[in-house]
């Protein structure tokens, strides 16, 4: 088993990367997309539009925006590669968890990860720190939230890849760890 993250700001070619890695995997793909689709947002629409429009046909996709992405992890077939897009909207999605059932959310997450059946998992990521920090309340908890799921899925990750200016680099090569020790913060 495998588990690779890919991260980087919007825009970047993150989405592209991950999809290469994917498709380089021989594996049969499943694409869990975490987006919530809002036909009245027609930005957002065309955003999703273009994402499928890159996919192979032959990539099953399965929507699970919530809590249904871990059960989709968990149920992957053995000979499968998982492609996750994204973190940042999953994360979106359970802003409104109080900040236990956040923990639990988490952590429900990362266990899944480590136990999970498929040979292969990617998951796509944004990076969100590297900003102002939010004026608002719930800015600043999506940033934190994100950024310390990132780095917890980038300690147990055999392959961690920042994706920016068009180009892909191979943090785990290039980079050294921090101790991954972590805290629930």
């Amino acid at each position: 088993m495998s588990i690779i993250l890919v991260t980087g700001p919007a825009r970047s070619g993150k989405s592209e990367w991950a999809e290469s890695l994917a498709t380089k995997s021989s594996k049969s793909v499943i694409y869990l997309a975490t987006a919530q689709v809002d036909s009245s947002d027609r930005e957002w629409v065309k955003r999703i539009a273009q994402h499928k429009s890159r996919r192979p046909q032959s990539w099953q996709t399965c929507e699970v925006p919530h809590l249904g992405l871990i059960e989709a992890i968990a149920n992957a077939p053995v000979s499968s590669c998982l492609l996750i897009d994204s973190l940042g909207t999953w994360v979106a999605n359970l802003l409104a968890e109080d900040d236990v059932s956040w923990q639990e959310s988490m952590q429900s997450l990362l266990l899944t990860l480590q136990q999970v059946q498929a040979q292969d998992v990617i998951l796509v990521a944004e990076e969100t720190g590297w900003g102002v920090v939010p004026a608002y309340p719930s800015g600043r908890v999506f940033r934190d939230r994100l950024g310390n799921l990132v780095r917890r899925i980038g300690a147990i990750a055999q392959a961690v890849y920042l994706v920016t200016g068009g180009y892909a680099l191979n943090l785990t090569s290039l980079g050294t760890p921090l101790n991954q020790r972590l805290n629930n913060s």
